[in-house]
């Protein structure tokens, strides 16, 4: 069993300091814009969306400070990103966290889209909620659960077949995926669809060039690969 040393502890502490940061910023971020740009703390739907994120949050941190501290420091400073990456993967968080709400908001404040039926809105929470638990069960699953694209040789990264990745590649991506078409439902915004349409082709490129890349680089997961066929959607990719 590999030693674990001082500095190794310290850096974990470091960065699970930084999420933990990350993840507030992320909440007041949202919260003003939807509260700011729909003018209103009245909003019920929006309220609905924050008390999902914070329990799935609550969770999520309960189990993977249990289970691999170092999961959550490495999704706070991942060493490495890949240079596309960084360019996928920032314009889907611009179009998740700060487009889909705010446009939500503001179609709120003026009514662009209308009164939904709340059959939609409640089937936007349930989706939701369930594509959260989706993505909690993947990263508590798999401890190399990273927000950066890369092959984690400094924590010694190895092919995670348990759990959901029994049954796709890259269930986590099928998480965000819904995620982020459920959001605009929830929050009753047919005009922030559009943002969530965008950032589902962006999830679904981001995905293609992370199989392929661990194809390459991680050993295992060609043969991982032949075992279990699908990527996102078994049957179809």
């Amino acid at each position: 069993m590999p030693v674990t040393t001082s500095k190794q502890k310290s850096d974990t502490k470091s960065g699970v300091l930084v999420r933990a940061r990350q993840i507030l910023i992320m909440f007041l971020v949202m919260g003003m814009l939807l509260f700011l740009g729909s003018g209103k703390l009245n909003w019920v739907w929006a309220w609905v969306f924050m008390g999902i994120n914070l329990l799935s949050v609550s969770v999520n941190a309960v189990f993977m400070l249990r289970r691999s501290p170092e999961t959550i420091a490495e999704r706070g400073k991942p060493k490495e990103v890949k240079g596309w990456d960084k360019l996928i993967g920032g314009m889907w968080l611009m179009g998740q966290y700060f487009f889909m709400p705010l446009v939500a908001a503001l179609d709120n404040r003026f009514g662009w889209t209308g009164e939904l039926n709340l059959t939609w809105h409640v089937l936007g929470a349930v989706i939701f909620a369930a594509s959260l638990g989706l993505v909690g069960w993947a990263m508590i699953t798999n401890t190399y659960f990273s927000t950066a694209v890369r092959i984690q040789r400094d924590r010694g990264q190895q092919v995670c077949k348990e759990g959901p990745y029994h049954y796709v590649r890259h269930p986590g991506y099928i998480g965000f995926f819904l995620q982020t078409l459920s959001v605009p439902i929830l929050l009753g915004s047919l005009w922030a669809l559009l943002f969530a349409i965008l950032a589902g082709v962006l999830m679904i490129i981001r995905t293609s060039l992370e199989d392929r890349m661990l194809q390459e680089e991680l050993e295992g997961y060609k043969e991982y690969a032949q075992e279990v066929k699908y990527k996102l959607l078994p049957g179809v990719w």
